[in-house]
């Protein structure tokens, strides 16, 4: 809960809506001087990271050091771990699962698999709560099983409900079978965090990221500076902006 707390306050709207209760407070005790400079920082922030261009920056910075590694390109490994965040477990009986924006984690997972990069694939990701049927790995399963994944080749952990429990979880498994080499597959903003929780002295973790959103400043043609709508404010950007700032800072926190 603490943890929570603290992402939420880091975040730009929370951020934004604490410095406005400042101000709140300041107008209360009649500092009004003080409390026009602390509002007027408030709307710039949240301003800031809901422009498109910034919130898109700020993304980049983060997925930079994980870009995309063509297929042939991949190293072979022992196993091939899908972190859980992007799919949805079905909600009603007879109904498939939902994927969302990271769900081509899943697809990317599949294409090492049937590339030969990895015989077997570790999918992790617990329970959801009520009304959800299954866990996340088991809605994994069904999706990559449409893909062309065998059922033998799937190993579910279905315990975990955030990243730390993900690599808790997930470790043991791999000691027991005696794998020393994965593919760590999860969105290029999410890697950095991924990784510090799954390195371990006799584990080699390769990066193999996909779902990259962010402008990347070594390909000018990524995105255009000059077009007038990355400069319009959306609440999609700001969503992305408080995503980065949580993987930025989300070992701080954990910590």
């Amino acid at each position: 809960m603490l943890a929570k707390i603290v992402t939420f306050l880091i975040s730009p709207l929370g951020t934004s809506l604490f410095l406005a209760l400042v101000g709140w407070i300041l107008t209360y005790r009649k500092q009004y001087r003080w409390a026009l400079r602390v509002n007027a920082l408030a709307i710039l922030w949240l301003l800031l990271w809901s422009m498109p261009l910034a919130s898109r920056w700020l993304r980049g910075v983060i997925e930079s050091p994980f870009p995309l590694v063509a297929i042939e390109n991949v190293p072979t490994a022992q196993a091939i771990v899908v972190l859980g965040g992007g799919i949805i477990p079905s909600q009603q009986k007879g109904y498939p699962p939902n994927l969302n924006q990271a769900g081509d984690r899943m697809w990317h997972a599949a294409r090492l698999y049937h590339a030969g990069k990895a015989p077997i694939l570790i999918l992790s990701g617990g329970n959801f709560f009520p009304p959800y049927l299954t866990s996340e790995a088991e809605a994994m399963r069904i999706f990559m099983r449409d893909l062309g994944v065998p059922d033998n080749a799937m190993i579910l952990e279905d315990r975990s409900r955030t990243t730390k429990e993900n690599a808790l979880y997930t470790l043991p498994m791999l000691q027991e079978r005696h794998i020393h080499s994965v593919l760590l597959v999860t969105s290029a903003m999410h890697m950095r965090r991924a990784l510090l929780l799954f390195n371990t002295a006799d584990l080699q973790v390769i990066p193999t990221a996909i779902d990259h959103e962010g402008l990347h400043v070594s390909d000018p043609t990524s995105y255009s500076v000059l077009d007038w709508r990355n400069a319009i404010p959306d609440a999609g950007s700001l969503e992305g902006s408080g995503r980065a700032i949580k993987e930025w800072v989300g070992p701080l926190v954990g910590r």
